[in-house]
């Protein structure tokens, strides 16, 4: 069982900043200067915790309705927890008036993504390395 907890990015930042070094830096090799950004403390932040207490994902939703850095520790993935938090990001979302979310998926998971109602936009393009793609859902 997996609890979901809308954060600011000063109550959110120590245990999503370990999350996202994690699986975005040591995992998949992002620059570690372009991981955190001056976003961050403008963002809604969303954390999974497990039945410990102990964060195991994070994402997060930018002003511009963007939800991104959804990151899931590898031992908790296929367990449901990217869904609770997309889940959660885009009630937040709609709950403040935002008429659609965008992201911009990593390409293996845009089946993922689809599967929750996003629909891809535009062209492949690397982003860190990493081949993405624009995705949008409707609120």
């Amino acid at each position: 069982m997996f609890r979901i907890e809308l954060l600011p990015w000063d109550r959110a930042r120590e245990q999503a900043s370990r999350i996202r070094w994690l699986v975005f830096v040591q995992e998949q090799g992002v620059p570690r200067e372009i991981e955190l950004d001056e976003k961050d403390p403008l963002c809604v932040h969303a954390l999974a915790f497990d039945e410990r207490g102990v964060a195991v994902g994070t994402g997060r939703l930018l002003p511009d309705s963007h939800i991104g850095r959804m990151a899931v520790l590898e031992e908790r993935r296929r367990h449901g927890v990217g869904a609770l938090l997309l889940n959660k990001l885009i009630d937040a979302a709609r709950e403040r008036g935002d008429r659609e979310v965008l992201l911009s998926a990593q390409v293996h998971a845009v089946g993922f993504y689809r599967r929750h109602g996003f629909e891809p936009v535009g062209e492949i393009y690397e982003e860190a390395g990493i081949p993405h793609r624009s995705m949008r859902r409707g609120l």
